[in-house]
C-alpha cells in the first residue's frame, strides 16, 4: 500500500469523496462505520474522522469549533447530530474540548463506558478532594437526577441564580467526564439539555459495567485501526491514552498481534498496523472482532 492509496482509503471511509452525510440514515451508517469522530478538526490536527467533515463531504478548511460560529456548515451539521443523540444511535464525550463533541456510535459506547464510566452510577457522587467533585457537580447531580432532562439556563435558576455559568459548566463537565450525565437534546432558546445516563441508555450503561478493562480497550484498539484503515503504534497510543495509561494499551496492542488479530502491513517506508484478514473461523469470544464489524456482544 502506498501513503496515496491509503489517504484515499480514509477519505472514502470518512466521506470526504464528494459523497456528504445529509440524512439521519446518512449519519447513522457513517458512525457505525468509523465508530467514532469529533465534531471539529483539532490542532495540531488528530487521527480522526470529523462529523463536520462527512456533513461537507470534503476537509477542505474546515472550521476548528473555536471559529464555527462563523461557518454555516456547522449549524446544519450540529442539528444533524444531535438529531443523532436523540435517536441514542450516538453518544456525546467531552473526550477532548468540551465543545468540540465526542461521538460515539451506540455500537461501541459500551466499550468506552468500560474504561471511562462509573461502575454504581446510581449511587450519588460525593464532593471531596479525593472524589473529583465539587459540591456544586453534586447539587447539580441529584438536580438532574430529579427533574431530567433539564437544560443548564432552568438549573442555574434552581440552584441559584448568584451561580455563574463558568461555575455551572465547570460542576457539568465534572459529572460528564466521567459520563454521570450526557447532553440529549439542545434548541437555541435554552441551549443544552442533559440527564443522567444510567436513565437515558440504561442497556449501553448495563453492558459497559459487564465488561472488563481488557476487552473493552482491545476492542477500541481494533476499531479504532478500522477507523483509520492503519496506524502506527504512536497514533494508537495517542488517541487511546486519553482513556487508559498507553501501557495498557502496548500491552492490549502486544496480545492481539500474538492472537493474529492484529498484523503488520508497509506503507511507503513506515511499518503501521492493521486488523489481519478476516479468518474462517474467528477465535471463540473475540469481542474485538464484533466490535470491528459493528455487531454487539452477546446479552448476558
Amino acid at each position: 500500500m502506498t501513503e496515496q492509496e491509503l489517504g484515499q482509503l480514509r477519505r472514502e471511509k470518512w466521506r470526504l469523496n464528494n459523497n456528504p452525510v445529509r440524512t439521519l440514515d446518512d449519519a447513522r451508517a457513517f458512525i457505525e462505520s468509523v465508530g467514532f469522530c469529533l465534531m471539529y478538526p483539532l490542532r495540531p490536527q488528530f487521527l480522526v474522522p470529523t462529523f463536520i467533515g462527512a456533513w461537507s463531504g470534503s476537509d477542505r478548511r474546515l472550521p476548528t469549533q473555536q471559529h464555527a460560529f462563523a461557518d454555516p456548515r456547522a449549524r446544519d451539521a450540529t442539528e444533524l447530530m444531535v438529531r443523532l443523540l436523540r435517536d441514542r444511535s450516538a453518544y456525546e464525550a467531552n473526550l477532548f474540548e468540551e465543545n468540540n463533541a465526542f461521538l460515539l456510535a451506540a455500537s461501541i459506547f459500551p466499550y468506552f463506558y468500560a474504561l471511562v464510566g462509573e461502575h454504581n452510577p446510581k449511587q450519588p457522587p460525593k464532593p471531596g478532594p479525593r472524589s473529583g467533585y465539587s459540591q456544586l457537580a453534586c447539587d447539580a447531580f441529584e438536580l438532574i437526577r430529579r427533574a431530567g432532562p433539564i437544560s443548564k439556563q432552568k438549573m442555574r435558576e434552581i440552584l441559584g441564580g448568584s451561580i455563574s455559568f463558568v461555575a455551572l459548566d465547570h460542576a457539568l463537565g465534572e459529572l460528564w467526564s466521567r459520563l454521570r450525565i450526557t447532553r440529549v437534546d439542545y434548541n437555541t432558546g435554552e441551549g443544552a439539555f442533559w440527564d443522567v445516563l444510567y436513565r437515558w441508555a440504561p442497556d449501553a450503561v448495563r453492558e459497559g459495567i459487564s465488561l472488563s478493562v481488557g476487552e473493552a480497550l482491545s476492542a477500541l484498539l481494533s476499531k479504532y485501526l478500522d477507523c483509520v484503515i492503519a496506524a502506527e503504534q504512536q497514533e494508537l497510543e495517542t488517541f487511546l491514552g486519553n482513556f487508559v495509561p498507553r501501557s495498557r494499551v502496548r500491552e492490549s496492542m502486544n496480545a492481539l498481534l500474538a492472537a493474529r488479530e492484529l498484523t503488520f502491513t508497509h506503507v511507503g517506508t513506515r511499518s503501521l498496523l492493521q486488523i489481519a484478514p478476516a479468518k474462517a473461523a474467528p477465535s471463540s469470544g473475540s469481542r474485538a472482532v464484533q466490535a470491528v464489524s459493528g455487531l454487539k456482544k452477546e446479552s448476558h
